[in-house]
């Protein structure tokens, strides 16, 4: 049978040059041998990116696109997937290191909180002043809240918080050459057990105290979520432990909101009531694993945390504890929000997820998670030993509970007060608060931080609690409470508001990521389009992801109901009153 033959013909010689590497930046072995060093027999899991990127940042004060790509090599990772996750976040530093374009940070950092709170205190001359007084070897840079509003104004050097900073305090830490945050005096954990400490987590343990019974007391307490949302927590527990096991856990202490700080107030004191509502919650839901996501400025809670979760797993009091992983955050505000904050431990940019299906029903690594923040945690163990009608009992006003307001601005006593849910405004600030500052009267406050709105001194007869302050425009939130005199302007406050959510915005939902920046070109007019405002807010209210745009025109829209004596005779529209 005869066959054709096909002739070979050799192919003709093309223009096109043979890639010698594989496609992307080439990975500097120097490079690659500083990461494998500095990671050392850590985990090398996606998840851990955040954790690896802090690794190489705390270490060279920057992340070197040199660094990133060998980082990337050594978690399997695309470049690209690396470096969005390392520019999301402010606390990380990305500078190009290869050759091509030589650039870099001071060696040190200084961060000038500008919340409102710092605002007030002076922290505008203070910023202006240190970069001249600091020298080239220290980068100054603005800074959303610090999480330390009751010691405005702040400012951290490196990594160490300087309370009522002033520019020659600012100078000392700097020259010091320490720039860490050691904590101070707390409870640990001989001295928790010493004081009752896991007495209730060990009842349920052993089985002194059923599932049910658990359930039932948290329900009867009345204690919802304190971070803001306000869902009752008893009906979380039951609602996740309904859920297809394995389940898990994560606890949110990234209290980015300006104007609050309780969690580390508490934190800082008495760390092991948080972690053993955090136990006896795991317990009652079964969850395999515990997450807790703190936030990058709180470096000195971070120390404690992780001396304190040492102990507990050296010597656990009681058999069968979680895995505990203790992740950190990175300066960005949004992963205060449930999902973004599950984003950020799973090692992506913190960008809220849609919903259904909620976090209970698919959160962390696609599993159902019980998300709590730490305060509604701290509160577990007194629930279950006095019983939950002893806490429902603590209100004022028909309302229940009690209260860590976070409060600062122009009173005479700053600081973490507590007390009843239902109290109002003027009731905190005489019974609670000292007063107001001398010199200083009582002119309006933001009930929920910077989210929560504004309100005039003349509604100081509100009781502060969930679903009280909705039919004004506002909310509580987290309790943070931020306190202006007459001093200060109810306008000048929404432009501090405004301009944080502005820089704050993941960026995903057009709604939110252009919305605050036309609302604070708008609102930093002398004379203010009120219509214009009043139609952004709407579509920012009705069409964002997440709560940030939703609630990022509280404070603009309360100062065109309630303050339109600030605005300028020009501003077009019409401004309702009281």
């Amino acid at each position: 049978m005869d066959q054709k033959v096909i002739p070979i013909v050799a192919a003709a010689p093309t223009r096109e040059r043979r890639r010698q590497q594989p496609k992307g930046r080439r990975v500097d072995p120097a490079a690659l041998a500083e990461v494998r060093a500095l990671l050392g027999d850590a985990p090398r899991r996606r998840e851990l990116l955040i954790e690896h990127l802090h690794r190489i940042n705390d270490r060279y004060g920057q992340l070197g696109t040199r660094h990133l790509a060998a980082l990337a090599q050594e978690l399997r990772m695309a470049q690209a997937e690396v470096y969005e996750v390392a520019s999301f976040y402010h606390h990380f530093d990305v500078v190009r290191d290869d050759g091509q374009a030589e650039s870099g940070t001071a060696p040190l950092t200084v961060r000038v909180c500008g919340s409102l709170s710092c605002e007030l205190a002076g922290a505008g001359p203070l910023l202006e002043r240190l970069p001249q007084l600091l020298g080239a070897g220290v980068r100054v840079v603005p800074a959303p809240c610090l999480g330390r509003c009751e010691q405005a104004p702040v400012a951290m050097v490196g990594q160490r918080p300087v309370s009522c900073a002033t520019p020659e305090a600012v100078q000392a830490a700097a020259a010091s050459g320490d720039t860490r945050d050691l904590p101070g005096d707390y409870i640990d954990y001989a001295g928790y057990v010493a004081q009752g400490g896991y007495r209730v987590l060990r009842a349920c343990a052993s089985g002194q105290r059923d599932v049910e019974s658990v359930l039932k007391a948290m329900e009867d307490s009345g204690l919802r979520g304190l971070g803001g949302a306000g869902f009752p927590a008893g009906r979380k527990w039951r609602a996740v432990r309904a859920e297809p096991v394995p389940r898990l856990m994560a606890v949110n202490v990234d209290e980015g909101e300006p104007g609050t700080f309780k969690d580390r107030y508490y934190l800082e004191r008495d760390p092991h009531r948080h972690l053993e509502g955090l136990l006896i919650a795991a317990w009652a839901v079964e969850a395999q694993a515990v997450y807790i996501y703190l936030r990058d400025e709180y470096h000195g809670c971070r120390a404690i945390l992780q001396t304190e979760l040492d102990r507990l797993r050296d010597d656990p009091p009681v058999p069968g504890l979680p895995r505990i992983e203790l992740r950190r955050g990175a300066g960005a505000y949004i992963c205060g929000e449930e999902s973004a904050m599950i984003e950020s431990i799973e090692g992506k940019r913190g960008m809220p997820r849609l919903r259904p299906p909620y976090v209970a029903q698919v959160g962390l690594f696609g599993r159902p998670t019980l998300e709590h923040n730490f305060e509604t945690l701290h509160w577990v163990r007194d629930i279950l030993e006095r019983g939950g009608a002893w806490f429902a009992s603590q209100g004022r006003r028909g309302r229940k509970g009690l209260r860590s307001f976070s409060v600062s601005g122009r009173v005479r006593q700053p600081g973490v007060h507590l007390a009843p849910a239902g109290i109002t405004i003027q009731e905190l600030i005489d019974e609670y608060c000292g007063g107001m500052q001398d010199g200083h009267d009582f002119y309006a406050y933001l009930p929920g931080g910077a989210s929560g709105g504004i309100l005039p001194a003349s509604m100081n007869d509100i009781p502060l609690d969930f679903d009280t302050l909705q039919p004004y425009g506002c909310f509580i939130g987290s309790a943070a409470v931020m306190v202006l005199s007459h001093r200060d302007t109810a306008v000048g406050a929404a432009r501090n508001m405004m301009g944080f959510f502005k820089d704050e915005s993941c960026g995903q939902c057009t709604p939110c990521r252009v919305g605050t920046a036309k609302a604070l070109e708008l609102i930093r007019q002398p004379d203010w389009d009120i219509p214009l405002l009043e139609e952004l807010s709407a579509v920012m209210r009705d069409a964002s992801i997440c709560g940030l745009g939703q609630a990022a025109p509280n404070p603009v829209d309360c100062v065109i109901k309630y303050f339109p004596g600030e605005l300028g005779s020009g501003s077009s529209g019409r401004a309702t009153g009281n």
